[in-house]
């Protein structure tokens, strides 16, 4: 079974790094040989999973905080260059006074801190009902701490009201240089805009008919993006709200496959990989 665990995908040692990955790690179907290896125990599913992938977006933290033991644990059976990113609790985000949820922002940032260089971003996602006004949004920008424990913090922003893509919500998120999720959906509105020093895409079209949920040219299509932004360029095949920003400015990049066939990410995930390193 060791051998299973030394596949982890090549990252470049220097520069910003596009970083390609799925939601969560537990999941039934994954199981079996689908994704995960016949036999291989769950306990073992994290670190598995941090060798295939370069980053995880942790769902469950949307719903309950973990302890910071747990943050710890998960630190550590992932292998050096990983990353995770988080999303933010409920209770935050469905709060009426977005400007008063200063000390559960705190709390919150403390306990995921604990995964130190393994932390890469932090998801603030509004759903569907929620529409913060931009002045709701600037006053809750500023109570989002820069650094935890000595380390810079990133911070991307998702938002699934069409009507707050505007031109000043532009200005409010490059102000506090919080990231606009590229949210690729046939639900929820989806812009390419870059707004902060990173870009986040969450990629949410696979289908169960597919392999690895899409097809050759729409895997190719994201390969193609990641290393546009990567590169300081802002693609041209994606909505924008505003004016491109092809700024030359090298950004990280986060890409995560969720949602929809959702069976199909992992390998969705594994399949741009290979792009990325063919080069």
């Amino acid at each position: 079974m060791a051998d299973l665990f030394d596949s982890t995908p090549p990252t470049p040692d220097n520069g910003p790094r596009i970083r390609v990955g799925i939601g969560g790690w537990t999941y039934a179907p994954w199981r079996g040989g689908v994704f995960y290896p016949e036999k291989l125990v769950q306990r073992r599913e994290l670190e598995y999973a941090s060798r295939q992938l370069t980053a995880i977006e942790i769902n469950g933290t949307y719903y309950g905080a973990q302890k910071p033991d747990t943050y710890a644990r998960w630190r550590d059976e992932t292998p050096p260059g990983f990353v995770f990113t988080a999303k933010a609790p409920k209770r935050i985000m469905a709060s009426r006074q977005l400007a008063g949820t200063g000390t559960q922002v705190e709390d919150f940032v403390e306990g995921i801190a604990t995964l130190g260089d393994r932390l890469g971003a932090i998801l603030w996602q509004f759903d569907r009902g929620q529409s913060p006004s931009l002045e709701a949004l600037d006053a809750f920008a500023r109570l989002l701490p820069r650094e935890a424990g000595g380390r810079p913090l990133r911070h991307a922003l998702e938002l699934r009201d069409a009507t707050l893509f505007t031109p000043g919500l532009l200005a409010l998120l490059r102000g506090h240089n919080i990231a606009l999720v590229c949210a690729d959906s046939d639900e929820h509105p989806s812009f390419g805009d870059l707004t902060a020093d990173f870009a986040y895409a969450r990629v949410m079209r696979a289908r169960p008919g597919l392999a690895k949920g899409y097809t050759p040219s729409e895997l190719d299509a994201w390969a193609t993006r990641a290393r546009t932004w990567n590169r300081g360029g802002d693609p041209e095949d994606l909505a924008h709200v505003g004016p491109r920003l092809a700024d030359g400015q090298p950004r990280e990049v986060f890409v995560f496959f969720i949602s929809a066939a959702k069976e199909r990410n992992p390998a969705a995930a594994r399949a741009l990989l290979k792009r990325l390193a063919a080069g």
